[in-house]
């Protein structure tokens, strides 16, 4: 079995018990990873350096990336990526907490398909506690599939990914597109041919919260998403008229009262 880098980034607004459980998910993983590349993005509170402190005491395999200042999701993970020995390298937020054998079976797909550059899975979105989820993001499978998707929706959920870094690296690794850094990888991964896969099951336990749908609202996001949907058209990924479609979509979705959008979320863009 191939050895597996862990890459999570973390920024001062973290609450330190979710990156403590989120940490407690990675090490006890049935095939725990060979290291755990872990970037603070920015000056952390003394309390989140504590616990990345204790986590590094205990576990050899943890090593640190620290950037002086935030410079965002994008920008930090590809430094990160850097810092990563290990050619297949898993996804993971400071919020979520990874299911026991996510690693060992994403690690034992790609190594049976090897014509797989990166695979994902489902997520059972939860609040307070993981045995109250309520809600999965079930994504497509196949390559063709998820292609098709793509020029809709994001493909894959980004923090049950596992990819070969080569493939990233190919395509230009992670960049700075605000909201939509992974989105904007994978399109351009998919231009440099390689091929995308989800495994159909949950392996992962996604946090929400009313912040996480009221922040998916107002001018400022949909300034965003026009400004993304508009690179997608320029990088030949959409038509002209798939992207005045999304854009008129997004558009209603980010006006509508929070109470509304979160609805739309949980029992329109779920299952």
């Amino acid at each position: 079995m191939n050895s597996i880098s862990v890459l999570i980034s973390v920024y001062s607004k973290e609450k330190p018990a979710y990156l403590q459980k989120s940490l407690d998910s990675i090490f006890a993983q049935t095939m725990p990873p060979d290291e755990v590349v872990l970037v603070e993005d920015g000056p952390l509170s003394e309390p989140l350096l504590a616990v990345i402190e204790s986590y590094a005491q205990q576990h050899q395999e943890l090593h640190v990336v620290k950037l002086p200042t935030n410079v965002g999701l994008g920008l930090a993970l590809n430094e990160g990526l850097k810092h990563c020995n290990y050619n297949l390298v898993a996804r993971m937020d400071s919020d979520d907490i990874m299911k026991p054998e996510r690693l060992a079976k994403q690690a034992a797909y790609l190594e049976q398909h090897p014509e797989i550059a990166i695979i994902g899975s489902w997520t059972e979105e939860f609040r307070d506690s993981i045995n109250k989820s309520s809600t999965t993001r079930k994504v497509p499978e196949t390559h063709e599939q998820l292609v098709a998707f793509s020029k809709l929706r994001n493909p894959m959920n980004h923090p049950t990914v596992m990819f070969h870094k080569q493939a990233v690296e190919a395509a230009g690794s992670y960049r700075h597109c605000l909201l939509f850094e992974d989105y904007d990888l994978w399109v351009r991964m998919m231009s440099q041919g390689s091929h995308f896969y989800n495994l159909q099951e949950s392996l992962l336990y996604f946090r929400v919260s009313n912040d996480f749908f009221k922040r998916r609202g107002g001018w400022a996001y949909i300034r965003q998403e026009i400004k993304f949907q508009q690179s997608l058209h320029e990088m030949g990924h959409i038509g002209f008229a798939t992207m005045i479609q999304n854009i008129m979509m997004r558009t209603i979705l980010r006006m509508i009262p929070n109470k509304w959008r979160q609805k739309s979320y949980l029992f329109l863009l779920r299952k």
